[in-house]
């Protein structure tokens, strides 16, 4: 498990220096940020002095050599467009993010666990199809498009629901969270459906085949021979050995629920890190945007890595292959 361990720490380590290099190499070609920081009344002399106060006329790698240093260091520099040092705009907004995933994850478990198996044990059910349908419509459908009509449906026409905003929070030490107020639910639930949709028909569908395949094994023929209870047949036995490969697609998704939260955000001028990193990119506030890419990656490696692990210490055969 040691070398286990360490050989994915050592792994993780290049996935952050390759995508900390593709972050910084193309964000050279998002545009000038002097440009954006200054006025048409500022000097070609006055904009080349801040240039070269900035380092953007240095070459390319000492730029990156620089960039990769201070993120070693745990200095993530400073806004162009604000001043503010990035570390301290990207927590204020980690906390808006990771709430939003957490729900649209916690939704997508919940409904799409329970769906799976259903559908499973019942193929050819009209309730089933019905089901299977109304999934493929959903996911087939554009995030933003389903963020609009949410917003058209509970907010407009039947007023339910806030259409924008995080609502009220409320600061636990650094942390500023909706998960104590009612007006903090009421404005989470729109965009954590939103954000939920695409995630709900994957896990029911993997659910799904999985248990259809289970079900279909020998093992589970013997026990239905022997006499077992149903419900522990379907529970102890074939969900159990389902969740096995349910657990990686969880650990993407909500790696991937961090990182494509951007549109939602966006619909719902949520005040996470994705909107903050379009936010970034209108202004060519590329610090901002480097280091928002650099946190992403650490989010899914970090996620990987704890889903590798929970992946061996449920199935040991995976432990002798990896040594091996």
């Amino acid at each position: 498990m040691v070398y286990f361990i360490f050989k994915r720490l050592a792994q993780s380590v290049f996935v952050m220096l390759a995508v900390a290099f593709l972050a910084f190499s193309l964000f050279r070609f998002v545009g000038d940020p002097v440009s954006q920081m200054t006025g048409v009344e500022t000097s070609v002399e006055d904009q080349e002095r801040l240039r070269e106060d900035l380092g953007l006329n240095d070459p390319f790698v000492l730029q990156f050599a620089r960039f990769t240093g201070n993120l070693l260091q745990g200095d993530f520099g400073f806004s162009y467009r604000t001043r503010q040092p990035v570390a301290e705009m990207i927590v204020t907004r980690i906390p808006a993010t990771l709430e939003l995933g957490i729900v649209a994850l916690l939704i997508s478990l919940f409904v799409g666990i329970p769906t799976g198996v259903y559908t499973a044990l019942r193929p050819r059910g009209f309730v089933t199809q019905t089901i299977l349908m109304t999934t493929l419509i959903g996911v087939s459908i554009p995030t933003f498009v389903i963020g609009i009509m949410l917003i058209f449906l509970f907010g407009v026409q039947l007023g339910w629901l806030p259409t924008f905003g995080r609502g009220g929070t409320v600061q636990l030490g650094g942390w500023e969270s909706s998960f104590f107020t009612v007006d903090g639910w009421r404005a989470l639930i729109l965009p954590a459906l939103t954000l939920g949709v695409y995630q709900l028909t994957l896990t029911m569908r993997l659910v799904r085949a999985e248990m259809m395949e289970v079900m279909r094994s020998d093992y589970i023929r013997f026990a239905t021979a022997r006499g077992v209870p149903m419900g522990r047949l379907y529970f102890r036995h074939a969900l159990a050995n389902t969740l096995v490969p349910v657990i990686t697609i969880i650990g993407l998704q909500f790696g991937g629920v961090i990182a494509f939260s951007i549109v939602t955000e966006s619909v719902f001028q949520w005040p996470g890190m994705g909107l903050l990193f379009l936010e970034s990119i209108r202004f060519v506030d590329i610090p901002v945007m480097g280091v928002y890419l650099v946190v992403i990656a650490f989010f899914f490696v970090l996620v990987n890595l704890i889903v590798d692990l929970l992946y061996v210490a449920i199935d040991p055969r995976l432990r002798i292959k990896d040594v091996s």
